[in-house]
């Protein structure tokens, strides 16, 4: 059973950056692919980004450009690098693991973090 925790949200203002990391613990990291979806209020969970057990990376239109995933499997840590906020990424942001190669749907994870609360003021 693999358990994650993620941690780094917080309230900034747009423009601002943060960097959300997700710690894995119950499994080895590295066979799994990760991602990162969010979910504000009175929507539905959305994804973000993914990236795959070689570390190809794919990312929502929404935030192409401007966010970063990337992982270190030696700590077992996945990162979801912020930059150029804006209002519409308020959100908590959830990361997930999954046994397939790739996915974007939230049916393609078979794990979940409690998620991280991003707040970004306008």
């Amino acid at each position: 059973q693999v358990q994650l925790v993620e941690s780094g949200g917080g309230l900034v203002r747009t423009g601002a950056s943060l960097r959300l990391s997700c710690a894995a613990s119950g499994g080895t990291l590295s066979t799994f692919g990760m991602g990162w979806f969010r979910q504000a209020p009175g929507k539905e969970r959305e994804f973000v980004a993914h990236i795959t057990t070689r570390s190809s990376t794919f990312y929502a239109d929404s935030v192409k450009g401007r966010f970063t995933i990337s992982r270190d499997n030696a700590r077992n840590m996945v990162y979801l690098q912020m930059n150029s906020l804006k209002p519409e990424d308020t959100a908590v942001y959830s990361c997930a693991a999954s046994r397939k190669y790739w996915g974007v749907r939230p049916d393609d994870y078979d794990y979940w973090g409690q998620g991280t609360q991003v707040t970004v003021s306008s």
